[in-house]
Formats: C-alpha cells, sequence, structure tokens
C-alpha cells in the first residue's frame, strides 16, 4: 500500500541499465497499466531493459 493514501499500487515497473543497475520507475495499481508504462519507455530503443513485477501482499519481497 502507499503511505498515507490506502491506495493498493501492487504492480511496479523496474527498469535496468546497461551497467546491470536496476531503478525502480513507478508503483500502480493495475498490472496493465504499469505493462503500458513500461512498453511505451521500452519503445524508445534505449539499452535499458523494462518489466513489470508486483509486490508481494506482506510487502517482502517481489514476485512475476
Amino acid at each position: 500500500m502507499s503511505e498515507g493514501t490506502g491506495v493498493s499500487l501492487p504492480w511496479i515497473v523496474i527498469r535496468q541499465d546497461d551497467n546491470g543497475n536496476r531503478y525502480r520507475v513507478g508503483r500502480y495499481a493495475t498490472r496493465a497499466e504499469a505493462q503500458k508504462i513500461a512498453d511505451s519507455l521500452d519503445d524508445h530503443g534505449h539499452k535499458q531493459l523494462y518489466w513489470v513485477e508486483r509486490i508481494a501482499q506482506n510487502g517482502n519481497g517481489v514476485h512475476n
């Protein structure tokens, strides 16, 4: 859950650059919304990889 809003945002977009560094791009309510963002970023043609993961409901870890 996002802090203070009571809204669940269990889907995250991850970016990995060409050096292997990973960054969380954003959190989203639905997989479709997160995938749309990942696809639009991936379309820019850079070397970075983008993918969608779901945050575990207990907040411990991430799973696809």
